[in-house]
Protein backbone atom coordinates (compact mmCIF):
# COMPACT_ATOMS: atom_id res chain seq x y z
CA UNK A 1 0.00 0.00 0.00
CA UNK A 2 1.23 3.41 -0.91
CA UNK A 3 0.63 6.67 -0.27
CA UNK A 4 0.92 9.47 -2.27
CA UNK A 5 1.37 12.88 -0.84
CA UNK A 6 0.11 15.33 -2.97
CA UNK A 7 -0.18 19.02 -1.12
CA UNK A 8 -3.78 20.13 -0.84
CA UNK A 9 -2.82 23.92 -2.17
CA UNK A 10 -1.99 22.30 -5.47
CA UNK A 11 -4.70 21.18 -6.33
CA UNK A 12 -6.06 22.56 -9.59
CA UNK A 13 -8.91 25.25 -8.77
CA UNK A 14 -11.60 23.28 -11.18
CA UNK A 15 -11.32 20.22 -9.19
CA UNK A 16 -9.08 18.07 -7.42
CA UNK A 17 -7.54 15.21 -9.58
CA UNK A 18 -7.28 11.49 -8.42
CA UNK A 19 -5.11 10.80 -5.90
CA UNK A 20 -4.58 10.69 -1.89
CA UNK A 21 -4.53 13.85 -0.84
CA UNK A 22 -3.16 13.19 3.19
CA UNK A 23 -3.03 16.93 4.25
CA UNK A 24 -5.98 18.25 2.34
CA UNK A 25 -7.76 20.46 4.55
CA UNK A 26 -11.74 19.70 5.04
CA UNK A 27 -12.65 23.45 3.65
CA UNK A 28 -10.95 22.26 0.75
CA UNK A 29 -12.33 18.99 0.60
CA UNK A 30 -15.79 20.08 0.60
CA UNK A 31 -15.29 22.66 -1.51
CA UNK A 32 -15.09 20.84 -4.29
CA UNK A 33 -18.36 20.62 -5.51
CA UNK A 34 -17.50 18.46 -8.64
CA UNK A 35 -17.18 15.57 -7.10
CA UNK A 36 -19.43 13.23 -5.34
CA UNK A 37 -19.13 12.19 -1.69
CA UNK A 38 -20.84 9.30 0.16
CA UNK A 39 -23.43 11.67 1.95
CA UNK A 40 -24.01 13.50 -0.95
CA UNK A 41 -24.65 10.15 -2.93
CA UNK A 42 -27.21 9.48 0.00
CA UNK A 43 -28.37 12.87 -0.11
CA UNK A 44 -29.83 12.33 -3.59
CA UNK A 45 -31.83 9.06 -3.39
CA UNK A 46 -35.30 9.23 -1.17
CA UNK A 47 -36.29 9.99 1.21
CA UNK A 48 -34.27 13.06 -0.18
CA UNK A 49 -34.04 14.43 -3.64
CA UNK A 50 -31.76 15.69 -6.15
CA UNK A 51 -33.28 19.17 -5.55
CA UNK A 52 -32.47 19.16 -1.89
CA UNK A 53 -28.79 18.07 -2.36
CA UNK A 54 -28.09 20.53 -4.53
CA UNK A 55 -29.59 23.25 -2.40
CA UNK A 56 -27.59 21.95 0.49
CA UNK A 57 -24.05 22.41 -1.81
CA UNK A 58 -25.00 26.07 -2.31
CA UNK A 59 -26.50 26.72 1.11
CA UNK A 60 -24.77 24.62 3.25
CA UNK A 61 -25.63 24.69 7.02
CA UNK A 62 -24.14 26.29 10.15
CA UNK A 63 -22.33 24.22 12.78
CA UNK A 64 -24.87 22.84 15.72
CA UNK A 65 -24.24 21.86 19.31
CA UNK A 66 -24.86 17.96 18.04
CA UNK A 67 -22.18 18.32 14.97
CA UNK A 68 -20.04 20.50 18.07
CA UNK A 69 -19.88 17.28 20.48
CA UNK A 70 -19.17 15.04 17.39
CA UNK A 71 -16.21 16.95 16.33
CA UNK A 72 -14.93 17.76 19.29
CA UNK A 73 -14.67 14.14 20.31
CA UNK A 74 -13.17 13.33 16.78
CA UNK A 75 -10.80 15.64 17.53
CA UNK A 76 -9.59 14.14 20.48
CA UNK A 77 -9.85 10.55 19.25
CA UNK A 78 -8.15 10.97 15.95
CA UNK A 79 -6.18 13.75 16.72
CA UNK A 80 -6.74 16.35 13.62
CA UNK A 81 -9.31 18.37 13.82
CA UNK A 82 -10.38 22.19 15.11
CA UNK A 83 -9.15 23.48 18.71
CA UNK A 84 -11.51 22.64 21.44
CA UNK A 85 -12.20 26.24 22.99
CA UNK A 86 -13.24 25.78 27.04
CA UNK A 87 -16.07 28.57 27.57
CA UNK A 88 -15.81 28.50 31.24
CA UNK A 89 -18.89 30.76 32.11
CA UNK A 90 -22.03 29.56 33.94
CA UNK A 91 -24.50 30.98 31.95
CA UNK A 92 -23.62 31.21 27.91
CA UNK A 93 -26.25 34.02 27.08
CA UNK A 94 -24.49 37.11 28.63
CA UNK A 95 -22.52 39.22 26.54
CA UNK A 96 -19.09 38.36 27.74
CA UNK A 97 -20.20 34.75 27.23
CA UNK A 98 -21.65 35.18 23.97
CA UNK A 99 -18.48 37.12 22.87
CA UNK A 100 -16.14 34.28 23.62
CA UNK A 101 -18.29 32.21 21.77
CA UNK A 102 -17.62 34.27 18.70
CA UNK A 103 -14.33 34.69 19.07
CA UNK A 104 -13.61 30.45 19.22
CA UNK A 105 -15.99 30.01 16.13
CA UNK A 106 -13.96 33.14 14.35
CA UNK A 107 -10.83 31.26 14.99
CA UNK A 108 -12.28 28.05 13.83
CA UNK A 109 -12.24 26.51 17.18
CA UNK A 110 -15.20 24.59 18.79
CA UNK A 111 -16.62 26.22 22.09
CA UNK A 112 -17.57 24.26 24.69
CA UNK A 113 -19.24 24.68 27.95
CA UNK A 114 -17.09 23.24 31.10
CA UNK A 115 -19.34 19.33 31.44
CA UNK A 116 -19.18 19.62 27.22
CA UNK A 117 -15.28 19.82 27.38
CA UNK A 118 -15.44 17.24 30.18
CA UNK A 119 -17.71 14.83 28.52
CA UNK A 120 -15.59 15.09 25.02
CA UNK A 121 -12.36 14.24 26.97
CA UNK A 122 -13.78 11.25 28.91
CA UNK A 123 -15.84 9.94 25.63
CA UNK A 124 -11.97 9.86 24.59
CA UNK A 125 -11.14 8.03 27.25
CA UNK A 126 -13.46 5.46 27.27
CA UNK A 127 -11.92 4.75 23.55
CA UNK A 128 -8.47 4.45 24.61
CA UNK A 129 -9.70 1.66 27.44
CA UNK A 130 -11.40 -0.65 24.82
CA UNK A 131 -9.41 -3.14 23.35
CA UNK A 132 -10.27 -3.27 20.08
CA UNK A 133 -10.84 0.51 19.05
CA UNK A 134 -7.99 1.80 21.03
CA UNK A 135 -5.82 -0.49 18.99
CA UNK A 136 -7.75 0.78 15.24
CA UNK A 137 -6.55 4.68 16.40
CA UNK A 138 -3.39 3.55 18.17
CA UNK A 139 -1.27 7.13 17.23
CA UNK A 140 1.50 5.41 15.79
CA UNK A 141 -0.88 2.93 13.59
CA UNK A 142 -1.95 5.33 10.77
CA UNK A 143 -2.82 9.17 10.08
CA UNK A 144 -6.16 10.91 10.59
CA UNK A 145 -8.62 12.58 7.74
CA UNK A 146 -6.84 11.42 4.56
CA UNK A 147 -8.65 12.11 1.70
CA UNK A 148 -9.17 10.24 -1.61
CA UNK A 149 -10.23 11.20 -5.38
CA UNK A 150 -11.01 8.93 -8.06
CA UNK A 151 -12.91 8.29 -11.14
CA UNK A 152 -15.65 6.53 -11.75
CA UNK A 153 -15.45 3.96 -14.11
CA UNK A 154 -18.93 3.62 -15.33
CA UNK A 155 -20.33 7.58 -15.90
CA UNK A 156 -16.73 9.18 -15.84
CA UNK A 157 -17.38 11.43 -12.91
CA UNK A 158 -15.40 12.15 -9.94
CA UNK A 159 -15.65 10.36 -6.38
CA UNK A 160 -14.26 11.09 -2.98
CA UNK A 161 -13.74 10.03 0.42
CA UNK A 162 -12.34 11.11 4.14
CA UNK A 163 -11.04 8.48 5.56
CA UNK A 164 -10.95 9.31 9.69
CA UNK A 165 -7.78 7.47 9.98
CA UNK A 166 -5.50 4.86 7.37
CA UNK A 167 -3.60 2.67 8.66
CA UNK A 168 -0.27 2.44 8.10
CA UNK A 169 1.16 -0.33 5.56
CA UNK A 170 1.65 -3.60 7.07
CA UNK A 171 1.08 -7.00 6.56
CA UNK A 172 -2.21 -8.63 6.87
CA UNK A 173 -5.78 -7.07 5.65
CA UNK A 174 -6.27 -3.59 5.81
CA UNK A 175 -8.58 -2.52 8.28
CA UNK A 176 -10.00 0.98 8.17
CA UNK A 177 -11.98 2.53 11.21
CA UNK A 178 -14.81 5.25 11.27
CA UNK A 179 -15.79 6.49 14.38
CA UNK A 180 -19.19 7.57 14.80
CA UNK A 181 -20.65 9.17 18.23
CA UNK A 182 -24.48 7.43 18.90
CA UNK A 183 -27.61 7.61 21.09
CA UNK A 184 -27.38 3.84 21.49
CA UNK A 185 -24.05 1.43 20.92
CA UNK A 186 -26.65 -1.41 21.58
CA UNK A 187 -26.23 -3.48 18.13
CA UNK A 188 -30.34 -3.39 17.95
CA UNK A 189 -30.20 0.33 17.93
CA UNK A 190 -26.81 0.72 15.64
CA UNK A 191 -28.81 -1.66 13.33
CA UNK A 192 -31.76 0.93 12.95
CA UNK A 193 -29.00 3.69 13.04
CA UNK A 194 -27.28 2.22 9.67
CA UNK A 195 -30.35 1.99 8.14
CA UNK A 196 -31.43 5.46 9.04
CA UNK A 197 -28.07 7.21 8.24
CA UNK A 198 -27.33 4.58 5.12
CA UNK A 199 -23.93 3.65 7.15
CA UNK A 200 -23.89 0.77 5.00
CA UNK A 201 -23.60 3.00 1.60
CA UNK A 202 -20.72 4.39 3.47
CA UNK A 203 -18.99 0.93 3.98
CA UNK A 204 -19.09 0.17 0.15
CA UNK A 205 -18.21 4.04 -1.02
CA UNK A 206 -14.97 3.57 1.20
CA UNK A 207 -13.91 0.33 0.17
CA UNK A 208 -14.31 1.46 -3.11
CA UNK A 209 -12.41 3.86 -2.12
CA UNK A 210 -9.28 2.17 -1.08
CA UNK A 211 -9.58 0.12 -4.02
CA UNK A 212 -9.44 2.77 -6.51
CA UNK A 213 -6.18 4.22 -4.61
CA UNK A 214 -4.68 0.69 -4.60
CA UNK A 215 -4.46 1.16 -1.03
CA UNK A 216 -5.89 -2.59 -1.00
CA UNK A 217 -7.62 -5.04 -3.19
CA UNK A 218 -10.17 -6.73 -0.49
CA UNK A 219 -9.91 -3.88 2.59
CA UNK A 220 -12.28 -4.42 5.50
CA UNK A 221 -14.27 -1.60 6.99
CA UNK A 222 -15.29 -1.25 10.28
CA UNK A 223 -17.16 1.16 12.40
CA UNK A 224 -16.30 1.99 16.22
CA UNK A 225 -20.30 3.50 17.48
CA UNK A 226 -20.06 5.43 21.11
CA UNK A 227 -22.70 6.80 22.83
CA UNK A 228 -22.59 10.28 24.30
CA UNK A 229 -23.65 9.16 27.63
CA UNK A 230 -22.01 8.07 30.62
CA UNK A 231 -20.54 5.50 30.49
CA UNK A 232 -19.62 6.58 26.92
CA UNK A 233 -20.15 2.44 25.61
CA UNK A 234 -18.59 1.57 22.54
CA UNK A 235 -19.18 -0.92 20.10
CA UNK A 236 -17.31 -2.02 17.01
CA UNK A 237 -19.20 -2.87 14.00
CA UNK A 238 -18.80 -4.71 10.14
CA UNK A 239 -21.46 -5.27 8.17
CA UNK A 240 -22.59 -7.99 6.67
CA UNK A 241 -22.04 -9.20 3.13
CA UNK A 242 -25.96 -8.48 2.39
CA UNK A 243 -25.88 -4.91 4.15
CA UNK A 244 -23.20 -4.12 2.05
CA UNK A 245 -24.70 -5.20 -1.62
CA UNK A 246 -27.77 -3.29 -1.08
CA UNK A 247 -25.25 -0.31 -0.10
CA UNK A 248 -23.37 -0.63 -3.24
CA UNK A 249 -26.21 -0.91 -5.25
CA UNK A 250 -27.56 2.29 -3.48
CA UNK A 251 -24.70 3.91 -3.95
CA UNK A 252 -24.62 2.69 -7.96
CA UNK A 253 -27.95 4.16 -8.23
CA UNK A 254 -26.83 7.62 -6.68
CA UNK A 255 -23.34 7.63 -9.25
CA UNK A 256 -26.12 7.55 -12.26
CA UNK A 257 -28.78 10.40 -10.65
CA UNK A 258 -25.53 12.43 -10.04
CA UNK A 259 -24.18 12.29 -13.31
CA UNK A 260 -27.74 13.18 -15.20
CA UNK A 261 -28.17 15.45 -13.14
CA UNK A 262 -25.02 17.38 -13.98
CA UNK A 263 -25.26 16.57 -17.50
CA UNK A 264 -28.78 17.71 -17.57
CA UNK A 265 -28.49 20.93 -14.87
CA UNK A 266 -32.06 19.40 -13.83
CA UNK A 267 -31.60 18.21 -10.59
CA UNK A 268 -35.38 17.24 -9.34
CA UNK A 269 -37.53 16.95 -6.24
CA UNK A 270 -39.35 14.55 -5.39
CA UNK A 271 -41.65 14.24 -8.43
CA UNK A 272 -42.98 16.13 -11.41
CA UNK A 273 -46.17 14.36 -11.28
CA UNK A 274 -49.37 14.01 -9.24
CA UNK A 275 -48.40 11.30 -6.69
CA UNK A 276 -50.98 8.64 -5.60
CA UNK A 277 -50.64 8.08 -2.03
CA UNK A 278 -52.09 5.51 -0.10
CA UNK A 279 -52.45 6.01 3.86
CA UNK A 280 -49.67 4.10 6.07
CA UNK A 281 -50.56 0.16 6.15
CA UNK A 282 -51.04 0.58 9.89
CA UNK A 283 -53.19 3.69 10.01
CA UNK A 284 -55.10 1.93 7.22
CA UNK A 285 -55.81 -0.92 9.19
CA UNK A 286 -56.90 1.23 12.30
CA UNK A 287 -59.39 3.08 10.70
CA UNK A 288 -60.90 0.17 9.03
CA UNK A 289 -61.62 -1.27 12.11
CA UNK A 290 -62.98 1.32 13.87
CA UNK A 291 -64.92 3.22 10.86
CA UNK A 292 -65.34 0.71 8.08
Amino acid sequence: MTITALAGASAPAAGIDPGVYPDLLMERYHADRGSLSSSGARRLLPPSCPALFRHEQDNPKPSTKTFDIGNAAHQLVLGEGPDLWLVDHVRWDTAKAKAEVAEARAAGAIPLKRAEYDQVQAMADAIRRHPIASALFAPDSGRPEVSVFWEDRTTGIRRRARFDWLPHPRSGRLIIPDYKTCRSAEPSALARAIDEYGYHCQDDWYRAAARAAGLAEDPAFVFVCQEKTAPYLVTVVELDAAARRIGAAKNRRAIEVFARCTETGNWPGYSDDITYLSLPVWAERRDEEEYL
